[in-house]
């Protein structure tokens, strides 16, 4: 059942308040760690002349203390971390029943193009644990293909133009149509104001997590990779090529777009989003840069 803007509220604050009791916890919880740390570092830096067995043996039992106090403190940061999902969740719920009910917001393209890169830049980071699988839709891994994007989601939309050429556009569901395999989307740029109804194949979900570059490489596109990429400062995706990955959670790709009017027929290096960086559809047209 839909929520009434005063339940989305109740909710929110409700999670704010979690919130604040998860940082706080955080931040004690860090405080009591450093003096372990600090006698770890302190020990680990002595000469192996001056490490005596007893010396060993403290500072073993002070690596298993480390190793249990950063557990304790990831759990604590995954579970804020969850309530900020909360938080995206309720909010997006609202904007998606104001949509429908007829009320969406005009927004202005200088806004939109923030508002997308705000947009990428907060999408969930996924830090795996040891030995965990990373899961669909997380940096480059593709979605499954019993996958169905849900109301809200931004997706990739091979669209028809006026003269019947074939472009990719950012877009967000507005509904899957099970019966007939198809996706009803809205085209993102408010310019625009295009409503589709696409089959399953000319769509294709974005990432809903980031990757981190430390822990979870394999879920990079590799370098030299030829992808479909969001071009800065427009709602379109054209074909590029992997230039250089990113090398911690903050940082972009770096790109090269294809465009003849240079004489390798290539762009200089432009800096994109994981979110907008997707693998390119096989034996579908792609748009050319406009």
């Amino acid at each position: 059942m839909p929520l009434t803007a005063e339940q989305a509220m109740l909710q929110v604050q409700e999670r704010l308040r979690s919130l604040k009791s998860l940082i706080v916890e955080i931040d004690a919880e860090r405080k009591r760690n450093e003096p372990n740390i600090v006698n770890t570092i302190r020990l680990a830096k002595m000469s192996s002349d001056e490490k005596s067995a007893a010396v060993n043996h403290k500072l073993k039992a002070l690596y298993k203390t480390g190793i249990q106090d950063a557990i304790q403190e990831e759990n604590l940061i995954r579970q804020a971390l969850a309530k900020i999902q909360d938080i995206r969740n309720i909010r997006n719920e609202r904007r998606i029943q104001a949509r429908n009910a007829g009320n969406k917001e005009t927004i202005r393209r200088g806004a939109l193009m923030k508002m997308l890169q705000i947009s990428a830049q907060t999408l969930p980071l996924f830090v795996s644990k040891p030995g965990e699988k990373i899961p669909p839709l997380c940096g480059s891994i593709p979605a499954d293909n019993s996958y169905v994007a849900k109301p809200g989601d931004m997706v990739a939309a091979l669209v028809k133009g006026l003269e019947d050429e074939e472009n990719w556009i950012l877009a967000e569901v507005v509904h899957y149509i099970s019966s007939a395999n198809k996706y009803e989307v809205d085209d993102i740029d408010e310019e625009q104001k295009d409503r589709h109804i696409l089959s399953k194949r000319r769509i294709v979900p974005l990432p809903l997590m980031r990757a981190n570059p430390e822990t979870d490489g394999q879920a990079l596109f590799p370098k030299g990779t030829t992808v479909m990429a969001l071009y800065p400062q427009t709602t379109c995706f054209y074909k590029a090529v992997i230039n250089q990955l990113p090398q911690t959670a903050n940082e972009e790709y770096e790109v090269l777009f294809e465009d003849p009017t240079y004489a390798d027929g290539y762009s200089p290096p432009l800096y994109v989003a994981q979110r907008y960086v997707i693998a390119i559809k096989q034996n579908k047209k792609v748009g050319a840069s406009s």
